[in-house]
């Protein structure tokens, strides 16, 4: 007999009871006595309005009425409980001794574009504990010994409430077989301890790619709050403290597709909260697959170049040499190919946790601040690679035109002798026309473009302008965390900048315009710009999105492409307007560059199957030895690659950097370079 029944029939029993109270309580009248004497009518001995006896008769029906009503709310209570909120009731009352735990899912792993695992996912043994496990001393000290932590630790893990109070807490991961084994053979001397699988992060090449690829850490209080604080929307990610999420990178930026959905686990408890057994499961489901716009083989590239060049310049006198970055562009779509900078981090460290010291030295200057991305966060003065926008600006304005020379004897006193700038060649270069000055970077070939836009009277900030036309001074949305926008400086900026200073030290002056019309001075660009503003020179003007997301792959095992970038593959980000004859000479200048400057350093380049255009350049800051850059472009007559490096304190641009580049280039066309390097200093 159910306990529902049980109800209907109790119900049933009260309401007879009270209805027969009723019934016997209005039909007594043992306080009345009847006069039957002399025949007359029989009447109350007390009479009529004996008005004690209605008293009582009153009370009486009023108690009746009571206790008829406080059953009657007892009944219907029960009837509530049992019949029409029964399952209601039923369900608090599992939930008063079963718990709700989630189990973590296996994040995505990473690819590059041919399908290589980047990132992926091994196996990984655990040993767990529920909480209660802490009281027993004597347990908890053999598993110590036996896993080799110390006993406190061992305590702290099993009372860490992170990962819930009633689910299996973390004791140590990645434990080694034997050990398990051991476990597992003396199942009876550790009775509540769990060996469960797990998964950790695997990097099958190291520290290749690591700034593109990031890494992952537990969850913040401080993304945590956030979370509480932001509005949550269907199928957005609800975060648990204790889970593993994405810090940095693609880990970081595509979190949403690698980060799978949490599993779920039924267990009983007691009235303690311990729990005392498993009742039911809902496994976790693996995130996406990602695959990356990076080769393998030129990210590879890359980062060997990168390293080469900066072993060549502390081998010719540059012993600061070793922080620099390299990137490859597809300038036809935008793809980023390969992505280096120096130096670089292990991103297995960050498994399981970082320790202080660990995490103080990957941010620290002596160690260089391996955790950042030159390539999108470094900004650096652009020196002689911006001479090409220079150019055009010159061109487009009317400044200086295709024809006009400027006779370069290796020192420049447009702006008068007390300002007179040296070229890079002392000796001078000669009569230079705007091609030449690209080739051999001329200096006072854009000396005199600056002096004559800062005096112009319809476009005093037209070369500010050309630059930021090209995409200088503002991000150019690569899908990475943290890009840094750089800086295209004029007189507005150098008057709120220099806020302290005095008027006339804040005032823009013609010495300002001949330091950023050849990339030095306050100009600042990222190595990402310059890329991408290179490809813009390639294109005729367009220039596409940077990105390193290629596509999704499906859930459900097949490994075909759920989606892709854009769905075509690109996304145009801008486009210079320039003529075409200003290009044209542009162009000339640059291929001419490689060619011609140096017969070293086409010797470089000639061993290639394609023609090549680019540019070298040299950047001065004081007490630092010189930053070296070089860009090139190929094939010139129809470019598929842009290629940059930057090396900090490396020297001249064509005689550090270029080794890197040219590296990238080799691996690209399988024409490794061969020649020894030279130590001549090129041109900036």
């Amino acid at each position: 007999m159910n306990a529902q029944t049980l109800v209907i029939i109790a119900g049933f029993v009260l309401l007879a009871a009270v209805i027969g109270s009723l019934i016997f309580l209005r039909g007594y009248s043992g306080r009345f006595t009847f006069d039957t004497k002399n025949g007359t009518r029989p009447r109350a001995s007390e009479g009529e309005g004996n008005t004690s006896g209605l008293a009582y008769k009153g009370r009486f029906t009023l108690l009746a009425a009571g206790v008829g009503a406080m059953f009657a709310a007892l009944i219907a209570k029960l009837w509530s409980m049992q019949m029409v909120r029964s399952d209601y009731y039923s369900d608090l009352a599992v939930q008063n001794r079963t718990r709700v735990v989630t189990t973590a899912a296996p994040r995505g792993r990473i690819l590059d574009r041919n399908g290589v695992e980047l990132v992926r996912n091994r196996p990984s043994l655990a040993v767990t504990a529920y909480s209660d496990l802490v009281d027993d001393t004597v347990l908890v000290r053999h598993l110590s010994n036996v896993l080799g932590l110390p006993y406190a630790a061992v305590r702290r893990n099993i009372r860490d409430n992170t990962e819930g109070a009633q689910a299996q807490h973390t004791i140590a991961t990645d434990v080694r077989r034997s050990t398990v084994a051991y476990i597992q053979e003396h199942a009876g001397e550790f009775e509540g301890v769990y060996v469960v699988d797990r998964t950790e992060r695997e990097y099958p090449f190291g520290t290749l790619a690591c700034h593109v690829l990031g890494y992952t850490g537990t969850v913040t209080a401080e993304q945590l709050e956030a979370q509480e604080a932001a509005e949550q929307t269907e199928g957005s990610i609800t975060y648990e403290s204790g889970d593993v999420v994405g810090q940095a990178g693609v880990e970081a930026q595509y979190e949403s597709l690698l980060q799978g959905v949490r599993g779920e686990q039924t267990v009983t408890v007691d009235a303690g909260g311990n729990v005392t057994g498993q009742v039911g499961e809902v496994p976790a489901r693996a995130g996406t697959d990602i695959k990356l716009t990076l080769d393998v083989d030129i990210q590879r590239a890359c980062e060997e170049g990168l390293e080469y060049a900066i072993g060549i310049s502390k081998q010719f006198g540059y012993p600061e040499a070793r922080n620099g970055a390299c990137v490859c562009i597809d300038c036809t779509n935008g793809d980023v190919l390969g992505l280096a900078s120096a130096p670089s981090f292990d991103p297995s460290v960050f498994i399981g946790g970082i320790s202080n010291d660990a995490w103080s030295q990957l941010n620290s200057e002596e160690s260089g601040n391996p955790l950042l991305n030159r390539v999108i966060y470094g900004q650096y003065m652009s020196a002689s690679t911006i001479k090409p926008l220079s150019a055009l600006a010159g061109l487009e304005y009317g400044i200086y035109s295709g024809t006009r020379t400027t006779n370069c004897t290796g020192y420049w006193t447009g702006d008068g002798e007390a300002y007179g700038k040296y070229c890079w060649l002392h000796s001078g270069h000669g009569t230079m026309t705007l091609e030449d000055g690209i080739v051999y970077s001329c200096d006072p070939v854009f000396y005199d473009i600056g002096h004559d836009f800062y005096y112009s009277k319809d476009n005093p900030e037209g070369l500010q302008e050309m630059f930021r036309r090209w995409g200088l001074g503002s991000t150019t949305g690569i899908d990475l965390p943290s890009e840094q926008e750089g800086r295209v400086p004029d007189a507005e900026w150098k008057e709120a900048y220099f806020s302290d200073y005095s008027d006339q030290d804040r005032a823009w002056n013609p010495g300002d315009m001949s330091n950023i019309v050849i990339g030095q001075g306050d100009l600042l660009v990222t190595p990402i710009q310059m890329v991408c503003a290179y490809m813009g020179l390639a294109n005729g003007g367009k220039e596409y999105t940077p990105h390193v997301f290629l596509s999704a792959l499906s859930r459900d095992g097949a490994g075909e492409d759920a989606y892709r970038y854009n769905e075509t593959g690109s996304k145009e980000r801008l486009t210079a307007e320039v003529e075409k004859e200003h290009l044209d000479l542009v162009h000339n200048g640059l291929k001419r560059m490689i060619y011609e400057e140096s017969a070293s350093l086409a010797a470089h380049f000639n061993s290639l199957p394609v023609t090549v255009a680019g540019k070298s350049g040299t950047g001065e800051k004081a007490g630092e030895d010189p930053y070296g850059w070089f860009i090139t472009y190929a094939p010139y007559e129809d470019p598929k690659y842009v290629v940059a490096a930057v090396l900090e304190q490396g020297g001249f641009g064509g005689s550090s950097a270029v080794y890197a580049v040219r590296t990238v280039l080799g691996q690209i066309y399988d024409a490794p370079d061969t020649l020894s390097p030279s130590g001549e200093d090129h041109t900036r």
